[in-house]
């Protein structure tokens, strides 16, 4: 299991050959062995193996073709409809919707079984890569999904045989990442030294190099608000009162 962990790749080119039904029960099953705050499973999956529906997706996460191109593409769902039905057949209100720790609780629920699923499809031999795409049009993934209240898409998750091998792209050093005691701000000198492993990185893929920081601080200026969520999680029902208090 750990070698699988340490050997992560993300792939977007996919065999047609499709995932078996007993291959995917597993990843779901993994998915809900998560751990979870208060044992509320607070996630969903939707299991999308429509090539119409799929296509719909890729479109819609983007133009991302490998979400259209893959056998299966997962939409992990932050799912706290089934909390309001356990709080109708209680007899009690349902108001963890108002809070934003809601957000927190649906999104690190997902994030967990997301990486729980990754692990099992990997441990499987099959190839997956993320997708935050479907976080764009949130509106038109509710609709097309048919979420109910009080359920959101928080990522999508390719799933297929992987066409062709692909490297490890390298990681920022631990000494960025694992801070002891207390946060150290100290960054720069590190993010600096990553550059430097990145750019050659890109240079022996035979891509255009350019520092990781680069990328990311164009990432974020050009995307200070990813996507429509903060219209249709109001629709989804959570409002979020205390935010402003």
């Amino acid at each position: 299991m750990i070698r699988t962990l340490m050997n992560h790749r993300s792939f977007r080119q996919y065999h047609e050959q499709p995932v078996e039904p007993e291959k995917l029960k597993t990843i779901i099953e993994a998915a809900q062995a998560a751990p979870s705050w208060v044992h509320g499973q607070q996630v969903s999956i939707i299991a999308v193996r429509s090539e119409e529906r799929r296509k719909q997706l890729a479109v819609l996460s983007g133009n991302q073709k490998h979400v259209a191109e893959a056998p299966v593409f997962l939409v992990f769902c932050m799912d706290f409809y089934r909390a309001k039905v356990a709080s109708e057949l209680e007899g009690q209100s349902f108001e963890a919707a108002r809070d934003v720790d809601a957000l927190l609780v649906g999104a690190t629920d997902v994030g967990i079984a997301l990486s729980n699923a990754i692990a099992a499809a990997e441990s499987l031999g099959l190839g997956i890569i993320p997708i935050g795409g479907v976080r764009r049009h949130t509106a038109e993934v509710i609709e097309l999904l048919q979420l109910p209240e009080y359920v959101f898409p928080i990522v999508g998750l390719c799933v297929g045989y992987p066409a062709g091998e692909l490297p490890k792209k390298p990681r920022l050093p631990m000494e960025a990442v694992l801070h002891e005691e207390r946060y150290n701000p100290e960054a720069k000198g590190l993010i600096e030294e990553y550059n430097l492993t990145h750019r050659k990185f890109l240079n022996s893929q035979g891509l255009t190099e350019r520092d990781w920081s680069s990328t990311i601080a164009h990432f974020y200026t050009l995307n200070p608000q990813y996507g429509d969520a903060q219209h249709t999680l109001k629709q989804q029902g959570f409002n979020c009162d205390n935010l402003t208090k």
